[in-house]
């Protein structure tokens, strides 16, 4: 049993990183592993994403670009108020300005430095740099 499908993903596409692949194809399809994958499409980190149908369900192809030194959850998934989002920067990410955090807002899934910008708090979801 899959307890976190999010972390399952992005360990997932860490380790076929680290062995070169361009392509995989992962069981574990949700609102939320489709979202954090736009983020990172948006930012380079991973290339284009598809749903491919077979017959039990959809599964995600991704292609792989190879910029990805670390990606993964972010477990408890920390508050953040707007004015914190430097202490996880310094916890979560090797240097500043390099590397994104996801966080969950009000208005949605984005980076923290979106975040920064609309001066809005939230979850934190995820790390990649």
């Amino acid at each position: 049993m899959l307890n976190d499908p999010l972390a399952n993903v992005l360990s997932y596409i860490s380790h076929h990183e680290r062995l070169g692949r361009k392509e995989i194809t992962v069981a574990n399809n949700s609102n939320v592993i489709k979202k954090v994958l736009s983020i990172l499409n948006e930012n380079n980190y991973v290339g284009e994403y598809k749903e491919i149908e077979d017959g039990k369900g959809k599964l995600l192809n991704i292609f792989l670009l190879g910029n990805i030194n670390k990606v993964g959850v972010i477990k408890p998934r920390f508050n953040v108020k707007k004015s914190d989002y430097e202490k996880f920067e310094k916890r979560f990410l090797p240097a500043k300005d390099f590397g994104l955090l996801i966080v969950s807002t009000s208005q949605g899934m984005m980076t923290h430095n979106q975040a920064k910008e609309k001066g809005l708090g939230g979850r934190l979801i995820c790390y990649c740099y």
